[in-house]
């Protein structure tokens, strides 16, 4: 992919993520006031597309992240190591009663018309503590990296994590690294640190450093403060790509820096049934891919398992169509599994990619 002008040659690593690890407990379609149990899963928007990009389509992929040595830290390492992700830890110690902790997600699946319940304990969390100057870039990025790549939510969690993203992007751009950013505006995180305002502010200096932007026109509109072009019909489908490359338009004129722009489009008819698709502007040139129904099993983690096949395609040379659909594909096999990271294997995205369908594989 010469559009990106991504590295080639020998590197130590194809792909490293900057955000925060989190455990998420899932009571499954039990709402949590009525939970007798749940499952755990080590997650983090940032840590997700990195261990994807290991477990299922085999590429060299880091996490640069903060842990807590304690019992829950201890178990979020072993999935880290499971998934085939080096780790870049900054160590802190838990005093033994009130952290610093790895933050703890608390996510219901819902079912049918009741919708996923999502809420946080981020208290004294230790990805909050990560600062400028915490990872020794000059030692990661000298080693080779291909692409770097942080998000929204960790940009989200204290003062100093936005600046910490801005370093790492500045490190490797002068490394000759691709520099992507998911936007992942959630506006419960950006509440008690200034709202939307301290939100645009943030998140318009990191991406005026970034290549690459993920995120859909809600994103943009209030994670950037981009108005978008007026949607006149009120029936228009969530699904129309126009709209977005409207607002894309919009944003490269303000950030001329950035050469690709991607994203899912989703239409929620139920908890268990969407009409899914995604989008791809290229230095100028638009992409769509199909449209497919998906009966959901658990929607967390979608997105990033799109931004995996996507980035996995643009690593690997394929062409801008077959990298969008493979994004598609495999963000599409995502929901078909519990927790947030894959289970899926690439002849499966790749099959789906090309239009398999769920006959009895025999």
């Amino acid at each position: 992919m010469s559009e990106l002008n991504i590295k080639q040659g020998a590197c130590e690593l194809d792909f490293l993520s900057l955000g925060a690890l989190v455990h998420r407990l899932d009571p499954g379609v039990i709402p949590f006031r009525k939970a007798k149990s749940v499952d755990i899963h080590v997650s983090g928007g940032e840590y997700n597309v990195a261990a994807n990009l290991s477990d299922c389509f085999g590429l060299k992929t880091g996490i640069c992240t903060a842990m807590v040595n304690y019992g829950i830290g201890e178990l979020i390492q072993g999935q880290v190591r499971a998934m085939g992700v080096k780790p870049f830890y900054k160590w802190f110690e838990h005093d033994g009663v009130r952290g610093p902790n790895m933050a703890t997600v608390y996510s219901d699946r819902g079912q049918g018309v009741r919708p996923p319940v999502v809420f946080y304990n981020r208290s004294n969390e230790a990805g909050a503590l990560l600062k400028p100057g915490d990872f020794d870039w000059k030692a990661i990025f000298g080693a080779g990296v291909r692409w770097f790549h942080s998000g929204g939510i960790f940009a989200a969690l204290s003062e100093t994590t936005s600046q910490l993203v801005i370093e790492g992007m500045q490190a490797a751009k002068a490394a000759g690294t691709i520099n992507s950013f998911d936007l992942n505006y959630r506006a419960k995180l950006w509440a008690p640190i200034g709202g939307l305002a301290k939100a645009n502010e943030t998140l318009r200096k990191i991406v005026s450093n970034v290549d690459v932007l993920i995120g859909n026109e809600e994103d943009l509109q209030k994670g950037l403060g981009i108005k978008g072009p007026e949607v006149t019909q009120k029936s228009s489908s969530k699904l129309d790509p126009e709209t977005f490359f409207g607002m894309i338009e919009a944003v490269v004129k303000e950030f001329p820096n950035i050469k690709m722009v991607a994203t899912t489009l989703r239409e929620v008819h139920s908890t268990n049934r969407h009409d899914w698709a995604a989008v791809l502007w290229l230095n100028g040139k638009r992409y769509v891919s199909p449209t497919c129904q998906l009966d959901v099993l658990d929607r967390i983690g979608g997105g990033d398992g799109f931004a995996a096949g996507l980035i996995y395609g643009m690593l690997t040379g394929r062409d801008p169509e077959e990298a969008l659909r493979l994004g598609w594909a495999h963000g599409a096999l995502l929901t078909t599994f519990p927790g947030d990271v894959t289970m899926a294997r690439l002849p499966e995205v790749e099959a789906f990619a090309k239009g398999g369908s769920a006959r009895v594989q025999r």
